[in-house]
Parts: C-alpha cells; structure tokens; sequence
C-alpha cells in the first residue's frame, strides 16, 4: 500500500473518531437538555430524514467515484450533474415529507414544525456529493476537515441554544445547519483544490441515473430498517418513547468504531487470500467472524450489566427507561456487525446481487415484529423486533438461499470456533 493511499485512510479513519466524538458528547447535552419528550420528538424528526436520504441520492453515492475515474476530463460535469439530480429529488422529498407530517400529525404544531425544520437538511446534503471528488483524488482528509468543522460550529450552536434557554424547534434547524456549513466548506475547498467548473448535462444524468438506481432499492430497505421502530414508537407510543429508544440504539453503537476497524483491517487479506489459498480465504473469514462476534458480545455484557448506571451517569434520571431496550438492543449490534464483515466474503465471490433479499427480510421482519411488539412492550418491544430482524439477515434467511448458504456455514463456524485456528483447520 502506498504513503499516500495509508495517508488517505489515516485521515478517513482519524476524521471518522473525532467526528464520533463531537456527535456523542453534543448528543449527551442535547438530550439532558431537551429531556425525553423532546429529544424523541428530535428523533423522530430524524427519521423522516433517515428514510428519505435514500430516495435523495439516487443511488449515486454508490458509484459516483467510479464516473470520476473513468472520465476524468469531465469530472465538473459528473459532479454538477449529480448535485443538480439531488437537488431535485431533494427538493420533491422535502415537500412530501411536509405532506405527510402535516396530515399524520395535524393539529401538532411542534411536531409538523420540527419535522419541517430537520428536513431542510436533505437539500443541504446534496453539496456531500464533492466528498466524492476528494475520494477520487485521494484527498480524503478535505473531506474529515470539512465535517468535522461544521460540526464543531453546529456543537457551538447547539450549546449557544442550551445556554440561552432555546426550545426543541431551534436544536431542529440546528441538524440542517450542519449539512449546510458542511456544504459550503467542501465547495470552496473543491474550488481551491482546483475542481473543474460545475455544469449539468441531462444525457449524463440519465447514464447516471441508470447506474445508481440498482443500487436505491437496497437502500430503501436498509432505511425502512433504520427509520421505522423510531416512527412507529410514535404513532403507537408516545414522543417519550422514541427518545428512550433512541438513546438507547445511539449507546448500542457508541463502540462499533472498533469492529470497523477490524473489518477494514481484515478486508485486503481475505481478498488476497481468495486469490491465492481457498482454505486460507475461508479460515481467515471464519476468523473474521469470531473475533467480531465476540468483540461485539463482550461489549454487549459490559452494557447488560452497566446500563443503569451508564445511562444515569451520562444522561441523567430521566433517562433510565431506556435502560431495558438498551440490554435488548445491544445484542443486535453483533449481528449487525456480522453482516458488515460478510461483505468481504459476498464480493470475493461476486455475489452482491442477493443483498437485497437479506435487506428485504431485515425490512419486513422489523415492520411486522415492530407492529406487534410494540403496543403490548414499547421500547422493549422495538428492540426485540430490531434483534430479530438483524438474525434473520445475517444467519436465518442466508440458510435458505443456496447461493449464500456456505457463508451462513462459515458465520456459524466462526461464531462456535470450528476451523478457526490454523492448526485446526489443517486437520
């Protein structure tokens, strides 16, 4: 690997941490501040942006550096073209959310308002797309710098709002200044980075279009996954709700950071290895999968036992009903984390094509479970539904396909440690 690809992935990586970092400790103020009513009705808010990010990109994320790369004289048009298709689907998503919120919740000001609000960061968004330019070109730490600033000026305004008193709708259109000081940022770095002039070309969009929409099904379902205990906590529920739940998903992932860091480390040596040794390659997945499950188990019973106190210490009193969907939720995050390091396996062996069938299986089972569960549990109930749909995903529904049903076998070796020592596997 050469200096400036580790330069590039040191930056992606050290960004990524210190992003984390600003995001956890506003989110402990903001919620201590706004306390459980409110911050769910934040959150709920968010869901509607988390659902409706995945209609407004278009799937362009997923193959927008690839464009850069092979037509790199026309890079200004690739990318205006892009933003330019964001901003309408952007645009068209901002007024259905308003639509639907102000029928679902007529006659709640607060709500419609705060939704609003938090929405108008999918139109800010859309300037996220020359991150991509920077990935290209491997300039990736333009990108860590330009996220990271916004969210020390949103942090700054955030704790300005917490000081002078302010309500839940102003901490609402702080979430969509974020994507718009990140914006500006990366576009003036992009001009002075010396990035082509943008411009629009509707043949080029189509082309792209054609290339991303494949990809736009897959992240419907994932956000239908992401987005929908949190809305359906509120319709069933109460805002109280979703703010305990909340809390309690945003503490399950507080450590994946570090099972991110084992995937990645991991990834180029499982791709070696299917290139050269086949036992090896499927030893070192096997590997893979143990040490992720039990990293993420080990963290999970840290969390089981220390919830209470955690959630006092960090959040206040007030906040101790999120306590038991945490001990439930945090179990998904092992799977989830399974699924994350399969990818390694799925593209060595070109199988990407059945994702979308996993994602469509997490997707259902999570509405179903959620409609069930929840009336009669709450939160607990929405997180036994996330549990389940993330085992389904990652061990079930692959033992059922043929074409995945090795690596189902290889997830289950890891996770019962047969074949994952090198001795062992050459019995």
């Amino acid at each position: 690997m050469n200096k400036k690809v580790t330069h590039n992935i040191s930056w992606l990586i050290g960004g990524s941490v210190l992003h984390k970092v600003i995001s956890f400790v506003a989110g402990i103020l903001v919620a201590r501040y706004l306390k459980p009513e409110m911050y769910g009705l934040l959150s709920y808010a968010g869901a509607y942006t988390t659902f409706f990010t995945s209609l407004c990109t278009l799937g362009v994320n997923s193959m927008l550096v690839a464009e850069l790369l092979e037509y790199p004289d026309s890079e200004g048009e690739a990318i205006g073209t892009s933003i330019g298709l964001r901003l309408a689907s952007s645009f068209l998503s901002f007024i259905s959310i308003t639509c639907i919120t102000s029928i679902v919740d007529a006659g709640d000001r607060t709500t419609v308002l705060v939704v609003v609000l938090s929405s108008l960061g999918l139109i800010f968004q859309t300037y996220d797309t020359l991150k991509y330019w920077f990935q290209a070109h491997l300039q990736s730490k333009y990108c860590a710098v330009a996220t990271n600033l916004s969210y020390l000026v949103v942090f700054a305004f955030q704790v300005t709002l917490i000081a002078l008193g302010k309500t839940v709708e102003w901490f609402a259109l702080a979430t969509s200044l974020d994507a718009l000081v990140a914006g500006i940022i990366l576009f003036a770095m992009y001009r002075r980075g010396g990035g082509q002039r943008l411009s629009f070309s509707r043949s080029r969009g189509r082309r792209i279009l054609k290339r991303g929409l494949p990809f736009v099904a897959a992240s419907i379902m994932s956000a239908i996954y992401a987005s929908t205990d949190r809305l359906m906590l509120k319709w069933l529920m109460d805002d109280a709700s979703v703010g305990f739940y909340s809390l309690a998903s945003t503490l399950s992932v507080a450590g994946s950071f570090v099972l991110s860091a084992v995937i990645d480390s991991a990834y180029p040596t499982i791709v070696e290895a299917h290139n050269s040794d086949r036992e090896l390659f499927l030893r070192r997945n096997r590997q893979l999968y143990a040490v992720v499950f039990y990293a993420a188990a080990g963290m999970s019973i840290v969390v089981l036992l220390a919830a209470g106190p955690l959630i006092r210490f960090l959040y206040g009193a007030d906040y101790l009903p999120a306590a038991n969907p945490l001990r439930v939720v945090i179990w998904s995050t092992a799977f989830s984390y399974l699924g994350v390091a399969r990818n390694a396996w799925v593209v060595c062996e070109n199988k990407q094509r059945y994702l979308l069938l996993l994602y469509a299986v997490s997707a259902g089972v999570n509405v179903a479970l959620n409609l069930v569960l929840i009336p009669t549990w709450g939160t607990v109930g929405a997180a036994i539904a996330s549990l389940v749909a993330e085992v389904s995903a990652t061990l079930i529904a692959p033992a059922f396909v043929a074409q995945l049903r090795n690596n189902a076998k290889l997830m289950l070796d890891g996770i019962l440690l047969r074949d994952v020592l090198p001795h062992r596997a050459q019995r």
